[in-house]
């Protein structure tokens, strides 16, 4: 999936979670973290679950510049998580986010999950605005900040085949 906008057109690209890209994207936001919340993100990830068909990881590009990152991995019972959405200062505010979130949430249904679920904080209001936009509603805490006081848990049903003209970004 690629768009234009005022940098270049962004261009969306499935990796690893180790691939090089994705683990200099995935250290900014854990620094995003550090600045918002005073620590990184404590939540397990093993990289293995952004694999297909466990998950998937997406570097989004923009003028071959790494511009933002995000993915989903399976929790069983039809549910994915959204973990490490991410986008790059110089790149915010031109739709990148909302780029990948979209083909996150595609490719999760083209999987078979018939829901997304992620945790955000309320420190990170841009990243709140964007799921709201998105349809993202209130759902039952989870997993090791079940309890946190500044967490917020967001979740979106999927529809099987949504979006599926988009899917030019796979090559």
């Amino acid at each position: 999936m690629s768009t234009s906008g005022d940098r270049g057109p962004v261009r969306l690209r499935a990796v690893g979670y180790a691939d090089p890209v994705a683990q200099h994207l995935v250290e900014r936001v854990q620094q995003e973290y550090v600045v918002r919340y005073g620590g990184r993100d404590a939540a397990s990830v093993d990289p293995a679950e952004f694999s297909p068909p466990l998950g998937l990881f997406l570097v989004a590009e923009v003028d071959g510049r790494p511009a933002g990152c995000g993915g989903w991995r399976s929790c069983g019972d039809g549910v994915a998580e959204v973990k490490r959405m991410y986008v790059e200062p110089a790149f915010r505010r031109r739709g990148v986010a909302a780029l990948v979130l979209t083909e996150l949430e595609r490719t999760a249904a083209a999987a078979g999950h018939r829901q997304l679920v992620l945790n955000s904080g309320a420190r990170q209001p841009e990243a709140l605005a964007l799921y709201d936009r998105a349809g993202y509603t209130p759902v039952p805490g989870y997993g090791v900040y079940a309890d946190a006081p500044d967490a917020v848990f967001l979740g979106k049903a999927l529809v099987a085949g949504q979006d599926e003209e988009d899917d030019a970004w796979a090559s």
